[in-house]
């Protein structure tokens, strides 16, 4: 009988441990936590209001989208983000050859700089146009803008 109850138990903790193990497998479609991203982010700057994230191919950065047409930009550090907020005309931006990255250079905070691969070239040209936006001032777009037609 006690032997029993001990291959009782001992079935217990490898089942357990069996379920704790696929429950710390992180899955590729996964490995991108989206909350996280947001709650760093809104830590870091608490009156901006995120629009739109797009992750690198690998997790390792993601650009993000802000409602005032601003980007931001944060590099993942050990299990959390380092963010920031990319200043206007701070940063210098270069396509890769094969079309689906950008090479980055913040003119202001050298470390963030890097080649960034994007899952599909739509994301790329997403992405380049919101630094592209950074490169114009608000001013220059007033004076540049279209005229309204009347009805």
């Amino acid at each position: 009988m006690a032997i029993l109850s001990w291959a009782v138990v001992a079935g217990l903790i490898i089942l357990l441990a069996f379920i704790s193990a696929r429950m710390a497998r992180t899955d590729s479609s996964e490995r991108h936590d989206i909350g996280l991203a947001i709650l760093d982010f809104g830590r870091a700057f608490p009156n901006e209001a995120i629009r739109s994230l797009h992750f690198t191919e690998d997790g390792a950065a993601v650009f993000v989208r802000l409602f005032d047409n601003k980007t931001g930009f944060m590099r993942k550090v050990k299990g959390h983000y380092a963010c920031r907020v990319v200043e206007p005309g701070k940063v210098r931006v270069q396509a890769l050859d094969h079309g689906r990255g950008l090479a980055v250079e913040f003119t202001d905070d050298p470390p963030y700089s890097g080649q960034f691969e994007f899952t599909s070239t739509r994301e790329t040209a997403e992405v380049s146009l919101w630094l592209l936006g950074n490169y114009v001032h608000p001013l220059d777009i007033d004076d540049h803008a279209l005229p309204l037609r009347q009805a």
